[in-house]
């Protein structure tokens, strides 16, 4: 489904503010990476550095200039117009634990969703410089260059890629593993990155639990528009309502396969 919400001239505007938001994010995070930063534990024990806050302060500041009308959601600041028609979504650096830790995958993410569903998404590696950017019904460019993953048919020619085995609560352990089994290889650590590896051709499937809207949203529309497809375990679409699980495929043939190994 194509963007309805604007003209492709006012597209490509938007599109522009997403890259400029996540230029203003590089910097500051290659400034305090691989330093002596502070972390400290937020309520649900997840760490967070000044490079978090000030990278969301910055773009909160932008958007609030340039876009006073639109809604923004962002991991350390919270909502504000979360009911606007266009909201913005920045979780500053996905993949804190690895940023703090001094590994080069964690990522800025920003995404624009339309009445609360992402349409547009931009996965940053500013220390690598890899660039990932998603618009509803576009080709995915990264790098500059248009990508889509790669033909997998079946689950058993496929690698699979998961952040942490600690994101997985209950029974969702149980059910990736039975995903893991029928796989050719599963592969950790990654968060967003790993997402936009997949647009490459180097991964096939992506399963992620305990996951917030800023954690998914940029990715969306950069799966979808590399000719895969991403939606939670019960195989519906993703929105600002879904929560918790999410479960990408570069192949599409991948997805109902995927899916009946995680419902059992």
């Amino acid at each position: 489904m194509a963007i309805q919400f604007a003209d492709r001239t006012q597209v490509d505007e938007l599109s522009r503010l997403a890259l400029h938001l996540v230029d203003i994010a590089g910097p500051i995070a290659r400034r305090h990476f691989r330093t002596p930063v502070a972390i400290d534990e937020k309520a649900d024990n997840s760490p967070v550095t000044v490079a978090d806050r000030t990278i969301e302060g910055e773009i909160r500041r932008v958007l609030e200039v340039r876009r006073p009308d639109d809604g923004i959601i962002g991991e350390e600041y919270g909502a504000a117009r979360a009911d606007a028609d266009l909201v913005w979504v920045i979780d500053p650096i996905d993949g804190t634990r690895a940023f703090v830790t001094g590994r080069p995958t964690f990522v800025t993410l920003v995404a624009l969703l339309y009445q609360g569903r992402p349409v547009l998404g931009v996965i940053d590696q500013p220390v690598i410089g890899d660039r990932w950017i998603g618009i509803d019904g576009r080709p995915t460019m990264a790098n500059g260059r248009a990508v889509r993953a790669r033909p997998c048919p079946s689950l058993d020619r496929a690698v699979l890629a998961a952040t942490s085995p600690d994101m997985f609560q209950d029974g969702e352990r149980t059910a990736f593993d039975r995903l893991g089994q029928a796989v050719r290889m599963v592969t950790w650590g990654g968060d967003g990155y790993q997402t936009g590896l997949m647009t490459l051709g180097l991964l096939d499937i992506v399963a992620e639990s305990s996951m917030q809207l800023y954690d998914f949203a940029a990715l969306a529309p950069v799966v979808a528009g590399a000719g895969g497809r991403m939606v939670d375990w019960q195989g519906r679409p993703l929105d600002a309502q879904s929560g918790r699980t999410v479960l990408s495929v570069g192949d599409p043939a991948l997805l109902e396969p995927a899916l009946a190994c995680l419902a059992g």
